[in-house]
């Protein structure tokens, strides 16, 4: 597995504890996880995604990935109403391997509260984390 040092980690993005990003766009939200959460995964094999029009609170559970290695849930890191799924990941879910901050991103939302995102942490907060994880 890559060291903390060697991962891509966007200052662009803010970060959540249950490691998933958030890039705030022109109208909509993104969100994925980090590369840090898929390098513990490994091999990604399937991703599990709501449904559009679903709504959700901070800290729900949205969806889940399921790798070689391991099945986990992926958390919403703000309260939104989801847009979008990227088609992409029901037939290569692998993609989220490989870049998870470009082609690899789960889904798109419309926050409800848009200041939240201000409280998930920076890119240099998320790898403080990190370190101290290990």
């Amino acid at each position: 597995m890559k060291e903390i040092s060697e991962m891509r980690f966007p200052e662009n993005l803010r970060y959540s504890k249950d490691h998933e990003w958030v890039q705030a766009m022109a109208d909509t939200i993104r969100i994925g996880i980090s590369d840090y959460a898929q390098a513990q995964l490994g091999d990604i094999v399937f991703i599990e995604l709501p449904a559009v029009g679903t709504t959700f609170s901070a800290g729900d559970e949205f969806g889940t990935v399921e790798s070689v290695k391991a099945a986990s849930e992926l958390f919403t890191p703000i309260d939104c109403e989801i847009l979008r799924v990227n088609p992409k990941l029901e037939d290569a879910p692998e993609i989220v391997n490989t870049t998870p901050y470009d082609e690899g991103w789960m889904i798109e939302v419309k926050a409800s509260s848009p200041s939240q995102i201000d409280t998930l942490m920076t890119s240099t907060q998320y790898r403080d984390m990190l370190k101290n994880l290990e």
